[in-house]
């Protein structure tokens, strides 16, 4: 092969490095400093470790599947409902907004959040907890979809630290970089917001009914409430060396996600959504398990699945 380090090539690194030293807050990731990969393997010469990662990602199947894959609704029939893919770009998008204002590593935080949700598996968290009911009985095993984007993850050869954040965006575990810890909380921030928006567009809720005075404090639409989230956020967290909320903003974000339990995501038409998802998932893993696939097989065919193909699958058995 020819030799492709020419003149901007060979200075890419050493221009990073000093950018990072002079603009990065001491608390960031720096992007040579990672810790590494599970395989070693020649670097690119003009994208850093995360960088490269964030395209690894992008290019990958298991991220194209995520267009295919809801959010909150079973296959929904409008062209504007959010999909795991579109909430991924917006995590991803405000993770990078406040990575950016807190001197943090824009590029780690990007590609955390574009890898976080890579292994969920189709009907969103019905979808989730069926299949790790049927590894459990099966198998004694479980399902969790950190886990399963963590196994990914590992697969492409990502860096440890995105790796680290793909792991612990849920969970009891917190991730080891403020980067990571951008993109757990961003995840909420993004989702409850985005799936409010989703639930009056479908019918289930009429904007009147959200809670008065967290709507009053955070703001009446979702982009008010994202900007108003966001600049606590940051605000808070800059102080602090640390990623966290002020004590009301949070405690309001919190009352919200309660409100959408109750309401939308186990809410009287989640039932048939949800019973639709649990005897799709069901079918399709009885079916696997019959003809001897191992636990391994099942789940990652199982998770990789997208919402109309697992319909189309389970439909056909």
């Amino acid at each position: 092969m020819p030799d492709l380090a020419g003149r901007v090539a060979a200075a890419f690194e050493a221009r990073i490095r000093e950018q990072e030293d002079d603009t990065l807050s001491p608390l960031a990731v720096h992007s040579y400093e990672t810790a590494g990969r599970l395989s070693a393997e020649p670097e690119c010469r003009l994208r850093t470790p995360f960088q490269r990662d964030r395209d690894r990602i992008l290019h990958s199947k298991a991220f194209r599947r995520l267009k295919g894959k809801t959010q909150v609704f079973i296959d929904p029939s409008g062209d504007h409902y959010r999909t795991r893919m579109t909430h991924t770009l917006e995590t991803s998008g405000i993770a990078r907004v406040v990575a950016r204002a807190l001197r943090l590593n824009e590029d780690l935080a990007e590609a955390i959040g574009l890898g976080h949700d890579i292994g969920h598996p189709p009907f969103g968290h019905a979808g989730e907890d069926e299949l790790d009911r049927c590894l459990r009985e099966r198998f004694g095993g479980g399902f969790r979809h950190n886990e399963q984007s963590h196994r990914i993850a590992q697969a492409l050869n990502l860096t440890a630290e995105v790796c680290d954040g793909i792991l612990t965006h849920t969970g009891e575990r917190e991730p080891a970089s403020l980067e990571g810890r951008i993109v757990r909380l961003v995840d909420r921030v993004a989702y409850i917001n985005h799936d409010i928006d989703d639930a009056i567009r479908f019918g289930i809720l009429r904007p009147d009914e959200l809670p008065r005075e967290e709507i009053e404090l955070l703001g009446a639409t979702g982009a008010r409430r994202i900007d108003t989230l966001v600049h606590d956020l940051v605000e808070t967290s800059e102080p602090a060396g640390e990623i966290g909320q002020s004590e009301d903003v949070g405690a309001a974000m919190l009352a919200l996600r309660s409100f959408m339990f109750e309401r939308v995501y186990l809410g009287p038409h989640a039932s048939g959504e949800h019973e639709r998802a649990h005897s799709a998932v069901r079918r399709i893993f009885g079916q696997l398990a019959a003809r001897g696939d191992d636990e391994r097989q099942i789940t990652d065919f199982v998770a990789g699945m997208t919402d109309r193909f697992a319909l189309s699958y389970s439909d056909g058995l």
